[in-house]
């Protein structure tokens, strides 16, 4: 039986903008290493993978190379694809079941989908070493969360300018750097992501990365609402909002393609 599949253009509001995310539909949980084939034969940061539970979706996310505990993007692509397909009521939320990072909720709003996730605030640390080498730039600030090295640089210039030695940056103890800086005009943030320890030399737009910088924005700001944008070569908006211990983020979202996965 042939499986359902899409790519999702996410947090975008045009096609081939944001970041594109493949997002599978199943009848029933699947095998990690099949999945995992799939993930690196789509060849997209990640594949998202769904499957219907009594109480919502189960949902597991793939880079190329490894499975991930959490991911904004292919979340949102996720949610995306369940209402545009029908699978899932315009006006219900869609609940999402996690290995790793509980339960995550997606609503509609106003034209966005809100995605409520845990906030992973990154703790002031000193600067690693090797770190400024590998990124070409070295940070006013530097922290630590859960999964990422979180480094503050001087301005929006030096975070758009950067280039950054990926080989060097793929040896760091860490999932993936992100760099950031305070802007201005309609937003609050740059930042970029890379990720190349986990087959992501530079993530397009990263969800779970803005569950690092909305409490560290929040806190420098005096702000709980921003909007951040991540400056990669496609770039796209996360609206973000700091509630206690979750973020929620919100962007939109574009269906490129749809098909089906021979199994």
């Amino acid at each position: 039986m042939s499986l359902p599949i899409s790519v999702v253009d996410a947090f975008a509001a045009e096609k081939f903008q944001g970041n594109p995310a493949a997002v599978c539909l199943l009848p029933a949980p699947a095998d990690p290493v099949w999945m995992q084939k799939v993930a690196a034969e789509m060849n997209l940061s990640e594949t998202a993978f769904i499957a219907p539970r009594a109480d919502g979706w189960g949902l597991r996310w793939f880079t190329p190379t490894v499975e991930v505990a959490l991911c904004g993007h292919a979340t949102l692509a996720s949610a995306h694809a369940l209402w545009g397909s029908g699978r899932l009521a315009e006006g219900l939320p869609a609940r999402f079941h996690t290995m790793e990072s509980g339960e995550l909720v997606c609503t509609r709003r106003d034209g966005w989908i809100e995605m409520d996730f845990p906030s992973c605030p990154a703790v002031p640390t000193d600067i690693p070493a090797g770190l400024a080498e590998a990124l070409g730039a070295v940070p006013v600030h530097v922290g630590r969360s859960r999964y990422d090295h979180l480094c503050e640089l001087s301005d929006e210039a030096a975070v758009r300018g950067l280039r950054p030695d990926l080989a060097r940056l793929a040896r760091l103890p860490a999932r993936g750097i992100i760099v950031t800086a305070r802007c201005g005009g309609e937003h609050d943030f740059v930042s970029r992501f890379f990720a190349p320890s986990v087959g992501v030399p530079e993530d397009a737009v990263t969800g779970s990365a803005h569950c690092a910088l909305a409490p560290w924005w929040a806190a420098k700001l005096g702000r709980t609402e921003m909007r951040g944008w991540q400056a990669s070569a496609r770039g796209g908006e996360v609206r973000v909002r700091v509630a206690g211990d979750r973020v929620f983020l919100g962007g939109r979202a574009v269906t490129v393609w749809k098909g089906e996965l021979q199994p």
